[in-house]
């Protein structure tokens, strides 16, 4: 258990990738089976330990220590792990730690009681890097700068494999991956899992960027491409699904590889066919076009669905690719070839639940500009392009498929509330609630329309703490509300990528991935922007004009 707690902290605080990197590659070289294997599972996120809640964690320190204190402390710190690591009474006392997958193996086969006397005694006689560790293992959050897929690239390094073929596997193996391992270490042939309608690792596009910026940031911009090259299609607001149907068996997963089958059993009775689909999940409007992105929030992360939310808001797959057609594997096709067998597949197999992305024609890159600012649906976010030449790789191969989204929508709003981030950021305001001006009863008041927590530079986010600190005119729990009025307060400009109706927001409106565009120290709260031009900005609107943004 100690090895997996230094694991965790250098892990921590290493900023590099390649660092990380080449931290779980020692990792996976010099631990043996199974710590190395339920290590892998706790970092990407395949461990569960079921009967550990945060609750149960705030009952035991509240019963060890001063709730008062615990709460304050926990208010400062922001995270749950390190508070309760730091302010456990324990002393240390253990020469023998039990090792991680003694550990594992005991929360798992325990019941929600046993898993809490095994918990406190644990926290007992660990020290405070050893409790941090145990309770970022036990509630399955470690946050320690390692995503699935950087551990997934870590383990095709130290094997010396390619990354597509662990992620080919990976929905077939269990932790402790004591197969996965003896693979990667020679001793054993690639595992074969026994897994019907696997998920293949997706193929990712890079961001374009705009012409003036594009060789001052050295990065690939629209200037560089030859519009002949290239087939466009809509980049619809929704999440990228993979559909695939073997035999009787029937999956769908997000771009990441998790099956979300369970929430969309409509769609599974769709999957007719022997196949594998690249597609966007979207949801049906009453009207027959693509409902807003917030109307597919009431269908994702469910555990199961009712009749009545699957009559409300029905799901259907925009088919973007082939990738497997019955016993034949497409991806090594150039799109080219891949295209017209999806536009004969989706003739076959296509309804109500499953259509085709159309390609859009456009006779040069400017032109496209301008569509993607003025597309059909406001439900499209911009516009794919993708070479015609591409074969279907996974990851974010370069030069073969871009993403080149509208410029964002801007607004004027003032600040009203803020609250401590959480790791890294605990010590400083950089959550931050903004709002607008509206007329109630013949005067104006602020609105609040939405949260915001990046955009901002490290020194921005200094001066906004700093700002926070300065005006704060009360206090509710963790947040402090500011100094808001039509003579003093922040104005900051927020960039945001769509606009839609809302009964939970106390405005109306509900802004689409908000993020701090700009700090107006220079302007005034008064001259902010109002609800009502906010609200001119909906879809169902005139207009559709937006302020210029950035791309």
């Amino acid at each position: 258990m100690d090895a997996f707690a230094k694991l965790l902290e250098l892990l921590l605080l290493t900023p590099a990738r390649s660092g990380k990197l080449a931290l779980l590659r020692t990792w996976f070289r010099d631990q043996p089976d199974p710590e190395r294997g339920w290590a892998l599972a706790a970092i990407t996120g395949d461990l569960r330990l079921a009967q550990i809640k945060t609750g149960m964690i705030r009952r035991l320190v509240e019963t060890r220590t001063d709730p008062i204190l615990f709460r304050l402390s926990y208010d400062y710190v922001g995270d749950l792990a390190e508070t309760v690591s730091l302010i456990w009474p324990g002393q240390p006392r253990l020469t023998a730690l039990p090792e991680l997958s003694s550990i594992v193996l005991q929360l798992s086969d325990a019941t929600r009681n046993e898993a809490e006397l095994l918990l406190a005694g644990w926290l007992d006689v660990f020290d405070q890097r050893q409790r941090w560790a145990l309770l970022k293992l036990a509630t399955g959050g470690l946050r320690v700068g390692v995503s699935s897929r950087l551990a997934k690239r870590a383990l095709a390094d130290f094997g010396h494999v390619d990354i597509a073929e662990i992620e080919e596997i990976w929905h077939g193996l269990e932790p402790p991956f004591t197969s996965l391992f003896a693979w990667l270490d020679g001793r054993a042939n690639k595992p074969e899992p026994d897994f019907a309608a696997p998920f293949r690792p997706v193929m990712l596009a890079h961001a374009l960027i705009p012409r003036a910026n594009a060789k001052k940031a050295k990065k690939e911009g629209v200037a560089n491409l030859e519009a002949t090259e290239f087939a466009a299609e809509w980049k619809y607001d929704g999440i990228r699904i993979q559909a695939v149907a073997q035999g009787s068996i029937r999956r769908l997963y997000t771009r990441t590889g998790d099956d979300i089958s369970h929430s969309f059993p409509d769609l599974l009775t769709a999957l007719n066919f022997d196949a594998a689909i690249d597609g966007e999940l979207l949801i049906r409007a009453p009207d027959g076009g693509i409902a807003p992105f917030n109307a597919l929030q009431k269908r994702l992360n469910r555990k199961t669905v009712n009749t009545r939310l699957i009559q409300t808001y029905p799901a259907l797959i925009r088919a973007y690719d082939l990738l497997v057609d019955g016993e034949e594997d497409l991806r090594p096709l150039p799109f080219r070839a891949r295209r017209p067998r999806l536009e004969t597949f989706i003739r076959q197999y296509g309804s109500t639940r499953l259509d085709l992305s159309p390609l859009i024609d456009f006779p040069s890159l400017d032109a496209i500009e301008m569509a993607r600012n003025a597309p059909p649906e406001p439900e499209i976010e911009g516009i794919m392009l993708k070479r015609w030449d591409s074969p279907y790789l996974s990851g974010r191969p370069k030069g073969y498929w871009f993403k080149w989204k509208r410029d964002p929508f801007l607004v004027d709003a003032v600040l009203l509330y803020a609250q401590r981030g959480h790791g890294r950021r605990s010590s400083f305001y950089s959550d931050f609630t903004f709002g607008v001006w509206r007329e109630v009863a013949g005067h104006r008041e602020l609105a609040p329309i939405g949260k915001a927590y990046f955009g901002f530079t490290d020194e921005e986010l200094r001066k906004l703490d700093k700002f926070v600190r300065a005006n704060t005119v009360d206090r509710f729990g963790p947040v402090r509300a500011v100094t808001a009025t039509a003579e003093e307060g922040l104005v900051v400009e927020i960039a945001f990528d769509g606009l839609q109706v809302s009964a939970r927001h106390k405005s109306g409106l509900a802004l689409r991935f908000p993020r701090i565009h700009r700090i107006r120290w220079d302007k005034p709260a008064a001259e902010a922007d109002t609800l009502e031009t906010l609200s001119a900005l909906l879809p169902e609107n005139a207009g559709q004009d937006r302020r210029p943004g950035l791309v």
